[in-house]
């Protein structure tokens, strides 16, 4: 097995202090699975529990929605932020049922912009014959976590830090 990038190492830092704070993302989703990240990009896939399914017995879209702010989130930290900002725009499209108890949903987010203070990204989750199920976009106010002190800088394809400490 390789090892992991700094980028996929430092992304998967910030999704433990997510799940630390005991708070939503430890409650509704304690076993997403990120398998990639790159600067940009973090991919990721959530098993389908009994608490994630509506009353017909599918993956509730609030499931969906709250994932899109939280895998947002997770895009900025591909670019080094240890602090993602805050949610100013957050919205879901859902194309056909993403799935039922025991099944694996299959999410990649991309981040499509990054000024000084805003952040937009996309999100894309597929059912695992790669069907389209759902997609969001998360804009993020960044302006005040750009200069946290647990931030770094990737080299361009993530593989090193080149400013800051890489902590596993």
């Amino acid at each position: 097995m390789a090892t992991p990038t700094a980028c996929l190492r430092f992304t998967r830092r910030v999704w433990r202090s997510f799940l630390d704070t005991k708070g939503h993302d430890t409650q509704c989703f304690p076993n997403l699975v990120i398998h990639d990240a790159s600067p940009g990009t973090v991919q990721v896939s959530l098993k389908v529990e009994q608490s994630n399914l509506n009353r017909v017995g599918t993956v509730h879209g609030g499931l969906i929605l709250s994932l899109t702010d939280t895998l947002g989130s997770l895009a900025v930290a591909t670019k080094g932020h240890f602090m993602t900002g805050v949610s100013t725009d957050i919205g879901t499209s859902f194309v056909r049922p993403a799935g039922r108890l025991g099944d694996t949903l299959h999410a990649k987010a991309i981040l499509t912009g990054m000024g000084k203070s805003l952040a937009y990204t996309r999100v894309d989750f597929t059912n695992p014959a790669g069907e389209l199920v759902a997609y969001g976009y998360h804009t993020k106010y960044i302006g005040k976590s750009s200069s946290h002190p647990k931030n770094v800088k990737f080299s361009e394809d993530g593989k090193d830090v080149i400013e800051g400490e890489d902590v596993d």
